[in-house]
């Protein structure tokens, strides 16, 4: 008897798939691969006592009150404004390009006002396809050659591992520009990280007396035994296709974690390097986090062709088998027996927000045809 719903995969997706499913009075099995909850967000703590992201730094930032008020019906706060430096040309720089910035690298001493028509003229004085045609383009149209060669250029070499015409225009959307001095690299009216951790958060999300959680499992392998009514997958979209259209190219990274005898080892929580060393960034927790200890701990990001899956690559080819797989989905949601939510099932970036809002919206709609 088709009675209760399966949600493939405990991160924030599919925790809020859970919860907005067993508040509405449905059963709810959790089924995950990995022997944690809490997916790509999870938390914990380290040998040393310090609290770490064990998938790499996660900032909360959203402008959606209605997400905001979800997720603090799990969590208190750590109201934390995040700030990135870039170290360009020996020195450390705001990043995202704000009045600081460029009067650091140029020296120039321009006001805030001035700041639009510097960028103006440094795009007018470059080359480059209008519209945008690739990710090379959608810079160089917003900032000039110039900064796109100290801060972009090579550090999307290292992270996608290809030439940046490559890359569709799209991701340089995600690329924020200041007029101003203002440092922070989030604009959004709430800021911060769950004051006890991501994981905690979601444990609270699946605290509920309709989920239960199976971890360590396969959904594939025991898709045969299971005859749920609804089926929420999270995992990877061409996984469940079976490759039928091909496989599709995800970056992973190799984190490397080193702990100091330091209160602090870096002057900011993240520190980007676009054209020195191999890592693209390190990020020092504490900071984020508002840990008190003597002792810090620092996440050194390695980007890698393959492992476990962190990013989405938006090439033409990508895109072109994506569409492919998109249209096997829209057939099986038709059947409103399946849903398909978040950055691996939909082949897509979302920020954290993003991925809460749309699962609430969607098992939303579900429930009212229900």
């Amino acid at each position: 008897m088709k009675d209760f719903c399966v949600v493939i995969g405990a991160g924030l997706a599919g925790a809020t798939a859970a919860r907005v499913l067993a508040e509405a009075g449905e059963r709810v099995l959790i089924v995950e691969k990995l022997n944690h909850v809490a997916g790509h967000v999870r938390d914990e703590f380290d040998e040393y006592g310090v609290l770490i992201h064990a998938y790499g730094p996660h900032i909360f930032h959203t402008d959606n009150s209605e997400v905001f008020r979800f997720l603090s019906r799990f969590t208190k706060w750590h109201h934390y404004q995040h700030k990135v430096l870039s170290y360009v040309d020996g020195m450390l720089v705001p990043f995202p390009i704000n009045r600081d910035t460029i009067a650091h690298l140029f020296g120039v001493n321009i006001s805030t006002s001035e700041v639009k028509d510097f960028l103006k003229s440094e795009v007018k004085r470059s080359t480059f396809n209008d519209p945008p045609q690739n990710f090379e383009d959608a810079v160089i149209s917003q900032v000039g050659e110039r900064l796109y060669e100290k801060f972009f250029k090579n550090y999307t070499i290292k992270q996608w591992s290809r030439d940046p015409k490559e890359l569709s225009a799209d991701v340089a959307k995600r690329i924020p520009t200041r007029s101003n001095r203002d440092s922070r690299y989030f604009s959004d009216r709430y800021q911060g990280l769950p004051k006890f951790g991501y994981t905690k958060l979601v444990e609270k999300m699946l605290d509920h007396p309709q989920i239960s959680v199976l971890t360590s499992c396969d959904y594939f392998e025991i898709v045969k035994d299971l005859k749920a009514k609804f089926t929420v997958y999270t995992g990877l979209l061409d996984e469940f296709f079976d490759y039928s259209h091909g496989r599709l190219e995800y970056r992973s990274l190799k984190l490397v974690f080193e702990t100091y005898d330091e209160v602090h080892h870096q002057a900011a929580s993240v520190v980007n390097y676009p054209n020195d060393y191999d890592w693209t960034r390190i990020t020092e927790f504490k900071y984020m986090t508002g840990q008190k200890s003597d002792k810090t701990t620092l996440c050194y990001e390695y980007p890698l062709d393959k492992g476990e899956p962190y990013y989405v690559v938006m090439s033409d080819e990508n895109v072109k088998k994506r569409e492919r797989y998109m249209k096997e989905v829209a057939k099986l949601e038709e059947t409103r027996e399946y849903l398909f939510l978040g950055r691996l099932a939909e082949y897509k970036y979302y920020n954290m927000d993003q991925v809460v809002k749309r699962s609430i919206d969607q098992v939303s709609n579900w429930l009212k045809g229900e």
